[in-house]
């Protein structure tokens, strides 16, 4: 079988080209990276966005852009581009992903639960709040409204099922399949993807890197910090109903800053009033007042209610020598070792008492505080680019010279 060639022609696959989460972030990162290291780049995308607002490849020069639907552009055009591997971050419409997967070489990057939920979430809400480790099948429908797992609307649900059951149809076809955690590694290789074609690849730290210095003890700041989006399951009522415990245990005041956009922004902040907690929401923050929230912090709480592929924010935390609490689920352990970067609370259920009790071992005694700054940043340094573009890029050489599968 032939080698695969040194400079590869990659077609990165996704579903923004606005910058509006996690995937775009990392798409913005790595493309000059691999066009540094020799690459040939052309990018497909399914939404523009906005106009005028920040795009993964807003800097990125000599890059091929297509938008999928738009005049002109066909498989058979993208052929004529000549890519040797597509690099897909998971396409909303599965009929083209199964035409990208059976034209070319293809490698997926499952950032979530692609093909294996109905609902995307993981998790049940009912009679109590627990993570699902059920495989995806025809179960789902009747357990969704027995356990809540997402909306009630037949509809809706029904759309959901066949569109993730087209996604898990796909699994076993593409040459390769990364993950950033065990967690998902496990999850996917349950849904059918085979051992050989399954990669366990970590997610590199961007756009933060680690400080040269290593964090040293400081005076407390009282400030709590959650960045995200504001919603259901990042878990921030949660966090909020934690607070007023947290503070009873430790025997002082602390200053609770939720930073991000989304739904539940009223519903938390009247919720923040009704509890007595001193909080504040500035909304979205640029990368500078990102920076400036997480060295001014004591904790970066993650108190998401359902498991998280990986948690790359944590990550991000750690660059600063900021230690984090979640609860034990998904992917967060893998970087969140509890008494070493952090602190752990139970996930069966997730709820705000333990939460309350991580927060309080985390921030009760500051010599343990600074040992946990030191841990967090010592991990983050563990999450680098080049390691993770060196084994990128052995995957996709890999799928090129890969067999199909029958």
């Amino acid at each position: 079988m032939a080698a695969a060639p040194t400079r590869l022609n990659i077609l990165i696959a996704t579903a923004h080209r606005q910058i509006v989460g996690g995937i775009e972030q990392y798409l913005r990162s790595i493309m000059p990276e691999l066009l540094q290291r020799g690459h040939r780049l052309g990018l497909l995308y399914e939404r523009a966005g906005l106009s005028g607002a920040p795009t993964i490849d807003t800097a990125v020069t000599g890059l091929e852009r297509w938008e999928a639907g738009e005049h002109g552009t066909s498989i058979e055009r993208l052929a004529g581009w000549s890519p040797d591997v597509v690099y897909s971050q998971g396409l909303d419409n599965p009929a083209l992903e199964a035409a990208l997967v059976g034209r070319f070489p293809t490698v997926l990057f499952a950032h979530g639960y692609f093909g294996t939920c109905a609902t995307g979430t993981k998790r049940h809400a009912f009679p109590r709040l627990a993570m699902c480790g059920r495989t995806l099948g025809a179960a789902c429908l009747p357990l969704n409204y027995a356990r809540r797992c997402g909306g009630l609307s037949p509809v809706s649900l029904a759309r959901a099922y066949r569109r993730e059951s087209a996604r898990r149809a796909l699994l076993g076809s593409y040459r390769a399949v990364i993950a950033a955690s065990r967690h998902m590694t496990d999850e996917m290789a349950r849904h059918g993807v085979r051992p050989d074609r399954l990669h366990h690849l970590a997610l590199p730290c961007v756009p933060l890197v680690p400080d040269i210095d290593q964090p040293v003890g400081r005076p407390m700041s009282g400030m709590v910090l959650m960045l995200g989006r504001l919603t259901t399951l990042k878990g921030g009522d949660v966090l909020i109903d934690a607070i007023p415990a947290a503070e009873k245990a430790l025997g002082r005041r602390l200053a609770l800053t939720v930073a991000g956009t989304g739904p539940e922004l009223p519903n938390w902040r009247a919720r923040a009033s009704a509890n007595g907690v001193a909080a504040r929401f500035p909304g979205w923050v640029d990368e500078a007042g990102r920076l400036d929230l997480l060295r001014a912090a004591d904790l970066l709480v993650v108190p998401s209610l359902w498991p998280e592929p990986f948690g790359l924010v944590g990550i991000e935390a750690g660059c600063v020598g900021l230690p984090a609490a979640a609860f034990r689920a998904g992917g967060i352990p893998e970087w969140l070792s509890p008494g070493e970067s952090g602190e752990l609370a139970p996930a069966d259920p997730p709820t705000a008492v333990g939460l309350a009790e991580a927060i309080v071992r985390a921030l009760r005694d500051p010599a343990h505080h600074t040992r946990l700054r030191i841990g967090a940043w010592k991990v983050a340094k563990r999450f680098g680019m080049a390691p993770h573009l060196d084994g990128l890029e052995a995957v996709l050489r890999s799928a090129c010279r890969a067999a199909p599968v029958a």
